[in-house]
């Protein structure tokens, strides 16, 4: 029996592998699939809008980074990060203007967890650090995201994977909490 519940325990300990992979045109029948997912068309635009932009990414039109991730080898969703400064112009900071408080060599990183299946089992958190580690490791100091506050539960998985709402930034957003990825390495930018 001890011999049983020591690999029980050796088995709890065993961490997921997550991979991200960059995307590709044959992502884009998998991606439109995930976008019109009800969980996923409650926050994001209208597939074809979404796929045109994830296309142009993909072409290298727009500086954004589409990834699809993987957790033990299963694909599970769509991860991005973007370059805050490309988006620090006099177009961008006219809609969003807490862009202008953010340092140019930042990064935002947006998430989806594409399987209705893998809903609220610690995935999207566990994802998102993974992602955000990954990103330091590149030398990424200041990384944001920037959800809906309505958006209760992206909000508290993003708490959970380390992200903590940027205080002087509270109230200046808009319909967005400006959050930023806190690590060992990397402290608050306040």
């Amino acid at each position: 029996m001890a011999q049983l519940s020591a690999q029980h325990s050796a088995q709890n300990l065993v961490q997921p592998a997550y991979d991200f992979r960059p995307m590709t045109p044959g992502d884009l029948p998998l991606m439109r699939e995930w976008l019109e997912t009800p969980h996923v068309r409650e926050w994001w635009g209208e597939p074809e809008t979404e796929l045109g932009y994830i296309r142009d990414m993909i072409e290298g039109h727009d500086t954004t980074r589409p990834f699809i991730y993987s957790v033990d080898g299963e694909p599970v969703g769509y991860i991005q990060y973007w370059f805050i400064g490309d988006h620090q112009n006099a177009t961008w900071i006219a809609d969003h203007p807490w862009l202008a408080e953010l340092p140019a060599d930042a990064v935002g990183v947006d998430l989806s967890i594409g399987d209705p299946e893998k809903l609220a089992q610690g995935v999207g958190s566990a994802t998102l650090r993974a992602f955000a580690e990954r990103l330091i490791r590149q030398g990424h100091r200041t990384i944001i995201i920037d959800p809906d506050p309505e958006n209760r539960r992206a909000v508290r998985a993003y708490e959970k994977a380390g992200f903590r709402a940027i205080p002087r930034l509270l109230g200046k957003t808009g319909d967005t909490l400006i959050m930023q990825y806190e690590s060992n390495e990397n402290g608050p930018d306040r």
